[in-house]
């Protein structure tokens, strides 16, 4: 069984900082690809970002490059999401995701199999 614990949502301003924590708890053994997933209120779920296991392999999804950075701690299921300069358009609410692979390189845009439960930011103009 796994899960995964977020924590580091709320409000800020416009051009605020934030940062998201995830945790995915697992098997000593297990090697994930973590990411963060996200969805605004009246819109479809979508792709923010996604590091491996390694921390090699790193995507993210246009809007949010030059202002977002994903890492993750060494030897571990657990990743950080540095989110700056936030706009409006980036309120939603934030979920974590993992994903086991066979490659330490293993950075997915989608396939995804654990999600957390959400947490909320919100950007207040």
């Amino acid at each position: 069984q796994v899960q995964l614990a977020e924590s580091g949502g709320g409000l800020v301003q416009t051009g605020g900082s934030l940062t998201l924590s995830c945790t995915a708890s697992a098997r000593p053994s297990s090697r994930f690809a973590l990411g963060w997933f996200r969805q605004a209120p009246g819109k479809e779920r979508e792709f923010v970002a996604t590091i491996s296991w390694s921390g090699r392999g790193i995507v993210y999804t246009d809007s949010v490059k030059g202002r977002f950075t994903i890492s993750r701690e060494d030897g571990k299921n657990t990743a950080y999401l540095r989110m700056n300069n936030l706009k409006p358009e980036d309120t939603a609410v934030y979920y974590c995701v993992a994903d086991g692979s066979l490659s330490e390189d293993y950075a997915p845009r989608t396939g995804y199999h654990f999600w957390g439960q959400g947490t909320q930011v919100t950007v207040s103009f």
